[in-house]
């Protein structure tokens, strides 16, 4: 079984590519089927490297390219290419040729194929914006108030509607911010969700454009990566007619962040952290929901972080080369 990872090269492709090798089959229709062969697609090439890896450089928005990568051997394609909120917003012409054009132009090709393969779609909770309820669930109407959260619920809208024609087994999960993001900032709008515990573990000063009561709705990337897992091997049965689905996550305030941060590194960590507003990144953010109500995600059997200092523990873990300020808790 071949598989596409759009956007395979970034941190979650590159962690979720590790993931798939590692269980080395994924659980279909017709029951275990082998992974022989995983093609990440990116602008660049990642660092994992396996015999069953395959890096292909492109354009995701290029008939030609996309048309290469999607064949008969392809039964999996997981599409997490995108261009992210704060960067989607900035460049309105880029978000839509790569968040929207190109996630229209990757089902066509899926389409074209003609065996339905099973196609995971990353969407967000900025699906939802503007005057909310106090808690969102799955049947809250998606009022986006960026031009990120509009590109992907038209792509929600796209994979429902190529999966109630048959031509693909889609399905769609809204992925709360994922923290701790390891590596350099990216333009998320989101970013400083996983900055104020990064850079201050690192040994650098981070900025908090926030108030620290802000809450957001967050999840790690262990619990992102096994949720994609989950999402990929559920029956169409289990999905039903709705292919969109709010994955589960934890609402925590920046000042909870900021506690944990504490307990894993001392004060020194937390005085790393200044705060500086933003009102560009203000402006967005207060447009986001805070909670949910996962309950269909919880009965279809995803699963969340245990708490926000669990979160922290596993950056800890997982990272060991980034974490230079003395004195963390190991």
């Amino acid at each position: 079984m071949k598989i596409l990872v759009t956007g395979g090269a970034g941190f979650l492709g590159q962690q979720l590519t590790r993931a798939l090798l590692d269980r080395g089959s994924l659980r279909l229709a017709a029951g275990d089927a082998k992974i022989d062969r995983i093609v990440c697609f990116d602008q660049t090439a990642g660092a994992l490297q396996d015999p069953r890896v395959e890096y292909v450089t492109g354009d995701i928005a290029d008939p030609a390219t996309v048309r290469r990568l999607v064949d008969a051997d392809t039964a999996v394609v997981v599409h997490l290419a995108a261009v992210v909120s704060g960067g989607a917003e900035a460049d309105f012409d880029l978000g839509m040729r790569v968040n929207l054009d190109g996630t229209r132009l990757l089902l066509e090709t899926c389409r074209a194929v003609g065996h339905q393969p099973r196609v995971l779609f990353a969407s967000s909770i900025a699906v939802f914006g503007g005057d909310l309820p106090p808690v969102v669930t799955d049947a809250t109407t998606p009022t986006p108030q960026g031009s990120y959260g509009i590109q992907k619920l038209i792509g929600e809208l796209l994979v429902q509607d190529f999966s109630r024609k048959g031509y693909v087994d889609g399905r769609s999960v809204r992925v709360p911010t994922v923290v701790v993001r390891p590596g350099r900032p990216n333009a998320a709008a989101s970013g400083f969700a996983s900055g104020i515990i990064r850079e201050p573990l690192s040994g650098v000063e981070a900025i908090l454009p926030v108030e620290p009561s802000t809450k957001m709705w967050v999840a790690s990337p262990r619990a992102v990566v096994k949720m994609f897992l989950h999402a990929l091997e559920l029956t169409p049965q289990d999905w039903g007619w709705n292919r969109s689905l709010n994955l589960p996550g934890l609402v925590v305030s920046m000042e909870e962040e900021l506690a944990a941060l504490r307990e894993a590194a001392g004060e020194q960590a937390v005085a790393l952290v200044r705060h500086q507003p933003d009102e560009a990144v203000l402006k967005l953010v207060r447009t986001w929901a805070a909670t949910f109500d996962t309950s269909r995600a919880l009965a279809m059997g995803f699963r969340a972080d245990a708490d926000f200092a669990a979160i922290v523990r596993a950056y800890i873990e997982d990272n060991p080369d980034a974490i230079r300020l003395p004195g963390v808790r190991r």
